[in-house]
């Protein structure tokens, strides 16, 4: 009789399901025989403008030393995120991309016996990381699809340990304040570690928003994470970083992976940092295409969620799984989010106008064939 090897794994592995990225480009266009050249792909939050040229020149420049291996201690990168943002390199942690960071933090502090709480609709990696190491994931109802802290505050007890506070929120777009924020972590006690993961921060403009390195001398049991992957547009690349107290980044230190971010990672990390044009256009861009597919939906009549990010939730009711089929089949990808519990959303990444508008068009392609379709109607 053969093994059964999944029995095999830790109790909270074997009732994991894998994480389910973006479709990409070359897996479309061989399911369906489409052209990859015309495929737009509008599905995993990337920075629509391509790399930065000094990331790029960065990269290049760290071609020949390939056969070594990357420093370790991210020197050069510390350094630039210290001048950047006014932290200490003592404070920073860094990682393959924020998820990581996030991994490290939870099995850092929490185990079999601890209570992990984030919310309904939150990132997918919180609950997965959290039933990886056997804890137990406490998800509080959200409240107009994002994080409802008072009752998050409420659900910390005895064995918590950790809570997860995407800011803005994955997939949902939903953001909160600079005083609701504050009003949260002063409910929790300091013996619990609250995450403010702000992977799409670099999008927020405007008063009133938070920033959650602001935060850390008066909460010293925040953590902050933040990616290189989204406005930096660095996603290939893997780079991503916690701020922290010394003393907690001193414990993630500990079991981050000593190479867990490879050189041409660390270069071009570095260098983007220095690079405010690009960052301010992938601000503009973003923004105009915003209002483009926001107006499309109110012309439309169609339900969507208004986000602070670089992606929108739309909402197209239960034949959502129909619309994105045909979506795909003109070669367009965004994000079916039924795996958060939304299975009437489509959630869609901000592009280029040209993007945006092939978008547009081939919903209302989809929306119009649908519709004919329906019983009663002519086809």
């Amino acid at each position: 009789m053969s093994t059964d090897y999944q029995s095999l794994a830790v109790k909270g592995v074997q009732a994991l399901s894998p994480y389910q990225p973006g479709k990409p480009i070359d897996e479309l266009a061989r399911e369906l025989g489409l052209n990859p050249d015309r495929i737009i792909k509008l599905a995993s939050n990337e920075n629509p403008l391509g790399p930065s040229p000094k990331a790029l020149a960065a990269v290049r420049g760290g071609l020949d030393e390939l056969c070594r291996y990357p420093d370790g201690n991210g020197f050069d990168l510390k350094q630039a995120l210290s001048a950047r943002y006014g932290v200490r390199p003592s404070q920073i942690t860094l990682g393959n991309g924020s998820n990581d960071v996030l991994e490290v933090i939870t099995r850092c502090f929490a185990d079999q016996t601890s209570e992990v709480v984030f919310s309904q609709y939150a990132f997918a990696v919180y609950p997965l990381v959290t039933q990886a190491i056997g804890a137990t994931g406490v998800s509080v109802p959200a409240r107009d699809y994002g994080h409802d802290l008072n009752a998050m505050a409420e659900a910390v007890t005895g064995r918590t340990k950790l809570v997860f506070v995407a800011n803005p929120n994955n997939p949902t777009g939903t953001v909160h304040g600079a005083e609701a924020i504050e009003a949260f972590l002063d409910r929790i006690p300091e013996r619990v570690l609250v995450v403010l993961d702000e992977a799409y921060c670099e999008y927020l403009q405007g008063d009133g928003y938070v920033d959650g390195l602001s935060l850390l001398e008066r909460y010293p049991n925040l953590i902050v994470t933040r990616t290189f992957s989204k406005a930096w547009g660095l996603a290939s690349l893997r780079a991503g970083y916690s701020v922290s107290s010394p003393e907690i980044a001193n414990v993630l230190n500990r079991v981050r992976q000593p190479f867990n971010v490879d050189a041409l990672a660390l270069a071009a990390a570095t260098a983007v940092l220095d690079d405010e044009q690009y960052l301010q256009r992938a601000r503009e861009v973003n923004a105009e295409g915003m209002k483009q597919l926001e107006t499309a939906f109110n012309e439309m009549g169609l339900e969507y969620i208004p986000s602070a990010g670089n992606f929108i939730a739309l909402n197209v009711g239960e034949r959502a799984a129909d619309i994105n089929q045909l979506l795909l089949e003109q070669g367009v990808i965004v994000r079916p989010i039924a795996g958060y519990g939304m299975p009437g959303h489509l959630r869609v990444s901000i592009g280029l106008p040209e993007e945006n508008d092939r978008f547009i068009e081939s919903l209302a392609r989809a929306l119009d064939t649908l519709s004919a379709s329906e019983p009663g109607r002519g086809v």
